[in-house]
């Protein structure tokens, strides 16, 4: 196949053998070229521009910038960019950030690799792909679910928090888990788990899919604000 009609990808993982392995199995599909690889966030933002590929296959989880605010910064410049995010976690919680944050789908580091080649050929196409059970109909009704979810706080640059609290909240809005933001701010993840439970009481909310709502929302804000 002539190199001008493959799909041009560039993979962005942090852990160099998984890279390496997937880099190995898609090497093997005729329609889809590796055009780059980064190991964190921003090495990703700055292979995107000078490399300028079809699809991004992008973990959410990464060191320096997350694959989530990549993307963000990505999308801010080149709307058209096609992302499907990889994850070791795939929730309603999860599709939920990754599509906030500009992703056209995200599967699961298990998946099978029939069904990874399948999600990298329709996100392509300018489709969308969260898993095979999830339709365009039942999508939206997931993403409509999330989004009418009662905020009992206005979103505002200065909540209740703590500058911990703080931080646990703005990495939860980035889609990273308990274990990701333990290893990322160096403290147990019990104590994660405590500034979790305290954001949610401060702030009033009484399930998890109102504080993932919530951290996105103030993620968006603060970018928001900073572009003013």
């Amino acid at each position: 196949m002539n190199e001008d009609n493959k799909i041009k990808v560039l993979i962005a993982d942090d852990h160099r053998l998984f890279r390496e392995g997937l880099i190995r199995i898609l090497e093997e599909y005729q329609d889809i070229s590796i055009i780059g690889e980064a190991g964190d966030g921003e090495e990703l933002l700055k292979k995107y521009f000078e490399l300028k590929p079809d699809i991004i296959l992008v973990d959410i989880s990464m060191p320096i910038v997350s694959g989530t605010e990549a993307v963000k910064k990505i999308k801010k410049i080149e709307k058209s960019v096609k992302v499907l995010f990889l994850s070791m976690y795939y929730t309603e919680e999860y599709i939920y950030t990754c599509f906030k944050a500009g992703g056209s789908g995200l599967v699961s580091k298990n998946i099978l690799e029939d069904e990874l080649i399948d999600a990298i050929r329709i996100v392509n196409t300018g489709s969308r792909y969260f898993g095979k059970e999830y339709t365009e109909i039942k999508l939206n009704e997931l993403i409509q679910q999330y989004d009418s979810v009662y905020i009992t706080k206005y979103i505002k640059k200065d909540p209740p928090l703590t500058q911990r609290e703080l931080e646990v909240l703005k990495l939860v809005g980035d889609g990273f888990t308990s274990a990701d933001i333990s290893n990322k701010l160096f403290i147990d993840l019990r104590t994660v788990d405590s500034h979790r439970t305290k954001i949610m009481h401060k702030l009033n909310f009484k399930s998890l899919s109102e504080l993932i709502k919530y951290a996105v929302e103030y993620n968006m804000f603060l970018e928001n604000q900073d572009e003013q």
